[in-house]
């Protein structure tokens, strides 16, 4: 018997101008601030890596005005203003809360300038805004136990530099993933501003 003839190959499906569409990618969840304030106490390499390129500025405001309220209510000055005249005390609180919201931006922006300046591609929204939040979370504890126990107590001052130096560390995670940049200059964009918060807000006197 002769063999079966050989099968023809399969022809290859004739050509169509319809191309199929390109799949979209995903579309990031929302941060929400909650999230974002205490995801950077106990994940804070994956909020940070999920912060990327993003802007926080709803929560940057809100924390700088929360850790300067708490830093005005925990003078004595102020409490002795409020005695005499309540006016005058709401005022201080004004001007109190304007200058921490100035000051707090003035950090952040530095710290995205320079960034660029050592050859970070970061925005400055993400940056400053982030610095800012990061800033005040690991503050906060200091700000809270300092405004019950003196300035010079030894629990205070553990706590001044235990957050201090968490937040160092965070603000060096924060430049090295919005900027590309080293570790080593990560650092060197953050220690101008974290010495002088250091000196200026967390060592010196509250009361």
């Amino acid at each position: 018997m002769s063999a079966p003839p050989p099968s023809p190959p399969p022809q290859p499906p004739p050509p169509t101008l319809v191309q199929p569409a390109p799949r979209k990618p995903a579309p990031r969840r929302r941060l929400w601030w909650h999230r974002l304030i205490f995801g950077l106490w106990y994940r804070p390499v994956e909020v940070l890596d999920e912060a990327r390129d993003r802007s926080a500025w709803s929560a940057a405001v809100l924390l700088s005005l929360i850790s300067g309220a708490i830093g005005v209510l925990s003078v004595d000055a102020f409490h002795t203003q409020w005695a005499v005249d309540r006016t005058a005390g709401l005022q201080l609180i004004g001007l109190a809360e304007a200058g921490v919201l100035l000051a707090s931006f003035v950090l952040g922006a530095v710290a995205h300038a320079i960034a660029r300046t050592l050859g970070g591609i970061g925005r400055f929204a993400p940056t400053a805004s982030l610095f800012i939040v990061l800033f005040w979370v690991t503050d906060l504890p200091r700000l809270m136990i300092a405004a019950w126990l003196p300035t010079d107590a030894t629990f205070v001052q553990a706590a001044t530099w235990t957050t201090w130096g968490f937040g160092y560390v965070l603000a060096i995670l924060l430049i090295r993933g919005q900027h590309h940049l080293s570790t080593w200059k990560s650092a060197a964009a953050v220690s101008v501003q974290m010495l002088a918060a250091l000196a200026l807000l967390r060592l010196g006197p509250v009361r």
